[in-house]
């Protein structure tokens, strides 16, 4: 059975790689081709020919040291071999050889559990999750109020070291993710890292339907509109535009968007939060190895005109630096907290043939002034750190929330000259 497996897939692997190797060429050959990118070179169709043969050729050598590594499996190894997780290992391990904390392979499991997530509707424990791409520990951000996590007692900062018995430290953040989500009724087993406890902490969550609130808002005291952004999903650009919309209709003079602990999400739907906000102009722009441009731009028939505050910390990643930077390029609103995470990379999610996929990082991004944050994130325009005391608190009154208190002033201040 083994080998009869191993040969049909490494027949498979070897025409998958042959035709990435045919169509990279291709495209080195349409790139090489516009005087816009690469100079005309007459030695062009020969160097995609030698590139070509080099390339089956590191091809039949992969091929040959898999066949060599199976036949010692096979003679060797004492237990039975699962051909599935064999297979699934080998593409794994191969995105993994990249390096790239961001790029990865997803079963098929995997891969409807991250599309269910975009959505904004899943079944799970309710809680956002964060990871160190330098150490690979996960951390709840916070439980979602109501959620099982929350009534089961989960905190801000607790990290999550086994789910269902198993380590998960160094784990790609959506494979963990779709370890704890389940079918509902059932329970997840999350074992906690917690600040202060000698002893790893023991928590059996059951499983619910969970709708993501991403949108969270509330006119303060003084006509100021108050917008909690908890992810850029698939839901939350007509939710924020609905949100503005009633904000509006209540005479709002002024405006907080909280993207504190908003770990990111969709491109499309920040931008389009962004053209509800931003004068006509760019927005953000991606750029490839290949030095390709994909620009986004406003287009000016909706703009925010009113004093505007954007509070960030540690958490804001991706989509809410996109918002951030955007903002504070253009000069629209006071950005107020702490440094955000720093992710200025864009990862595009390739689905295949057999429901499976591959999540690879394609370019990074810029803010409109042509700033990458990558590895620095944004800083804003007034520091103010959270009060110690605050920090493994899941609720936080708004009158104890020394940022939040700040950006109020900064806006008041606005308002009143």
């Amino acid at each position: 059975m083994k080998n009869k497996f191993m040969s049909g897939f490494l027949s498979g692997l070897a025409g998958a790689l042959f035709l990435f190797t045919i169509v990279l060429t291709i495209y080195v050959t349409q790139v090489e081709g516009n005087n816009n990118i690469l100079p005309q070179n007459s030695n062009t169709a020969k160097e995609d020919i030698v590139s070509a043969s080099e390339s089956k050729e590191a091809t039949d050598k992969i091929i040959e040291k898999i066949h060599k590594l199976e036949a010692l499996i096979d003679q060797y190894y004492m237990e039975d071999v699962d051909d599935e997780a064999l297979a699934e290992g080998i593409y794994k391990g191969l995105m993994q050889s990249l390096k790239d904390p961001y790029s990865t392979y997803y079963t098929k499991a995997e891969y409807d559990a991250l599309m269910e997530s975009s959505s904004g509707v899943y079944y799970g424990i309710g809680a956002t999750v964060s990871q160190n791409v330098t150490t690979g520990i996960i951390s709840i951000v916070k439980p979602f109020l109501t959620s099982p996590a929350y009534e089961a007692g989960l905190l801000p900062g607790d990290v999550v070291y086994k789910v269902n018995g198993e380590e998960v430290t160094g784990l790609d953040l959506t494979e963990v993710v779709s370890r704890i989500k389940g079918e509902e009724g059932t329970k997840a087993q999350v074992t906690i890292i917690r600040e202060g406890e000698d002893e790893p902490l023991e928590f059996s969550i059951p499983r619910r339907k969970i709708e993501v609130p991403t949108i969270e808002y509330e006119m303060l005291e003084d006509k100021i509109g108050y917008i909690a952004v908890t992810e850029f999903d698939e839901i939350t650009a007509e939710q924020f535009r609905n949100a503005l919309a009633d904000l509006e209709s209540q005479g709002q003079k002024g405006l907080i968007v909280d993207i504190r602990n908003n770990p990111g999400g969709l491109l499309d739907t920040v931008v389009d939060m962004l053209n509800r906000m931003l004068p006509k102009g760019l927005i953000v722009y991606t750029e490839d190895k290949y030095g390709n441009k994909d620009e986004k731009f406003s287009d000016a028939k909706e703009k925010f005109d009113k004093p505007l505050a954007v509070l960030i910390n540690g958490n804001s990643a991706s989509a809410s630096e996109i918002f951030a930077g955007a903002i504070q390029d253009y000069e629209l609103g006071t950005i107020v907290g702490t440094t955000s995470f720093g992710k200025g990379i864009v990862q595009s999610i390739i689905p295949l043939f057999d429901g499976t996929a591959i999540k690879v990082t394609v370019s990074k991004y810029f803010t409109p002034n042509g700033k990458n944050i990558h590895g620095i994130g944004i800083e804003p325009d007034v520091t103010v750190e959270l009060a110690e005391g605050l920090k493994q608190k899941v609720v936080i009154e708004k009158s104890e929330d020394n940022q939040l208190q700040k950006a109020i002033g900064i806006v008041k201040e606005k308002m009143n000259k």
